[in-house]
């Protein structure tokens, strides 16, 4: 009798740790990749409706976005990425101004570009072994940016016109280092590393520290590839 349970025992024992070996070995382990891609970039804010507008428009800019991640499984079909990435954002304005003392028009081109270090933090959820969707947050402090426009003035009297033209570095002062957004996107692995991404961040914070209007938001679609180290 013994020996009888001596064996059940060890059948037990052996199955035991062949099923959790078995666990082990399914459970996929924390991977890490590169990624980059473009971004078309812009800016909300409610200046379209401002009385002296007599036009006013915000416009997409293209940039780019380029890091690394890391992918860590939680359970079956859920894993947290996060990641660290260079992220290019900004928008264009296209505005007109007109004047009655002297008679004419202002039409003004700008272009603003914010470069950010961003770290999202997406959930991903595995909808089939090779695609994914995801959704979190992203969290970014601004390193800097450029402004660049160009302003023409036209006589309503005699259609003469001149145009000035400014660039430089923004003044930090004025922006909010620290950004907020939330993301969602997909992902299509189509090999064993490399995927198609896609995702939009809308953003929360204002850039600038003192804006008298509307708060002023980052927006953005990223798309691109990712490739994971296997």
């Amino acid at each position: 009798m013994k020996k009888l349970f001596l064996g059940l025992a060890v059948s037990v024992g052996s199955l035991a740790l062949a099923q959790e070996k078995k666990e082990t070995q399914s459970k996929s382990p924390i991977s890490f990749g590169v990624k980059g891609g473009m971004n078309v970039s812009s800016h909300t804010d409610g200046n379209e409706d401002t009385y002296y507008w007599s036009k006013y428009e915000r416009s997409a800019k293209i940039g780019f976005n380029a890091g690394v991640f890391a992918n860590i499984p939680i359970s079956g079909k859920f894993s947290v990425q996060p990641e660290v990435l260079y992220n290019g954002l900004g928008s264009k304005i296209e505005s007109t101004m007109n004047f009655d003392i002297p008679l004419a028009r202002m039409d003004i081109k700008e272009t603003l570009s914010l470069s950010y270090l961003s770290v999202p933090v997406m959930l991903q959820y595995n909808l089939m072994p090779d695609l994914y969707v995801e959704a979190g947050p992203e969290f970014g402090y601004l390193l800097g940016g450029r402004y660049k426009n160009e302003s023409t003035q036209t006589s309503s009297i005699d259609g003469s016109s001149s145009t000035q033209s400014q660039s430089g570095k923004i003044a930090m002062y004025m922006f909010n280092k620290f950004n907020f957004g939330i993301g969602i996107g997909a992902g299509y692995y189509f090999t064993q590393n490399l995927a198609v991404t896609a995702r939009f961040t809308g953003g929360i914070t204002n850039i600038y520290k003192h804006n008298t209007g509307d708060a002023v938001r980052n927006n953005a679609l990223q798309v691109g590839l990712a490739y994971k180290f296997k």
